[in-house]
């Protein structure tokens, strides 16, 4: 199954009320965790690439060569988009796209919003060119995640109107509440703003920040018209748990795979819960 763009199905879940799950990845066995879970599930799936993850993998070109090999040998049937998220500048998006990734975001949300048009509408003419879909944003999304530390910062609608008129985007990310990492206290998500921007703009939102949103508010934005929801700190913790529990049980142990192999199907399990409660699975 070659890779895709996310657009067709960000729209088949907009129609079908359903979420696409954007699960992160970090290296190899990540990959393996969440395609195993997608297939597992016969859910579409978005691997979400961050710049500082490529950097880490060696570049966009290992990690689109890395996700291809995977699919092959572990035959996986399903749509997988490969997503540049939070793409810091034009040149970025250019050379994840040159390099075969299927799908960009161009975040110029930390900018005056005619400087995000700017930067998005070019974005998108190189990427439309090429079969490829993005995403931007509008508002800014609290908390850090890799290169991407904010504040947060409501999405403002007419804003949003405007940027989406302006650009031809797929798919637009409204900052309204959600933070990357861990929440501290119960998260705060602006429904009335998501409805009235989902009304205006007519595409798919994402969601940002799914890691700790209680099952309740994931399904009201899904009601709302969110259809792909980013998950990246809960597989890191679940990760992180396991190989702990190994490490304290083995103290002697020194083979990778004596750690990695369970933290890998920590990741497996978490993302099939995910795909679970966004109701992709049976979807691709």
């Amino acid at each position: 199954m070659p890779l895709v763009s996310m657009t067709d199905m960000l729209n088949k879940a907009l129609e079908g009320k359903y979420a696409v799950g954007q699960f992160n990845i970090n290296n190899l066995e990540w990959t393996q965790a969440i395609l195993g879970a997608a297939e597992e599930e016969k859910s579409p799936v978005i691997l979400g690439v961050s710049e500082g993850a490529a950097r880490h993998m060696g570049g966009f070109t290992t990690v689109v060569k890395m996700v291809e090999g995977l699919i092959h040998d572990m035959k996986i049937t399903v749509p997988v988009a490969i997503h540049l998220d939070h793409g810091s500048s034009f040149d970025k998006c250019k050379d994840a796209i040159d390099a075969g990734f299927t799908s960009v975001m161009i975040d110029g949300s930390h900018h005056p919003i005619a400087e995000n048009i700017e930067m998005t509408k070019k974005v998108v003419e190189y990427a439309h060119a090429k079969g490829v879909s993005v995403e931007a944003e509008v508002g800014t999304v609290g908390g850090q995640e890799d290169d991407v530390i904010g504040g947060i910062q409501y999405a403002d609608l007419n804003e949003c109107i405007a940027l989406v008129k302006e650009t031809g985007v797929d798919t637009l990310a409204p900052a309204l509440g959600s933070v990357h990492g861990p929440y501290h206290g119960e998260p705060n998500l602006g429904f009335k703003e998501m409805e009235e921007i989902r009304d205006a703009v007519k595409l798919p939102l994402v969601l940002h920040g799914g890691t700790g949103i209680p099952l309740h508010d994931i399904q009201k934005s899904i009601s709302l018209g969110t259809s792909k929801i980013n998950v990246n700190t809960e597989n890191q913790i679940a990760f992180a748990k396991v190989v702990r529990e190994v490490l304290a049980a083995k103290p002697d142990a020194y083979d990778p795979r004596t750690f990695i192999a369970p933290g890998r199907e920590a990741i497996k399990q978490t993302v099939i819960g995910k795909i679970r409660e966004f109701g992709s699975s049976n979807k691709a």
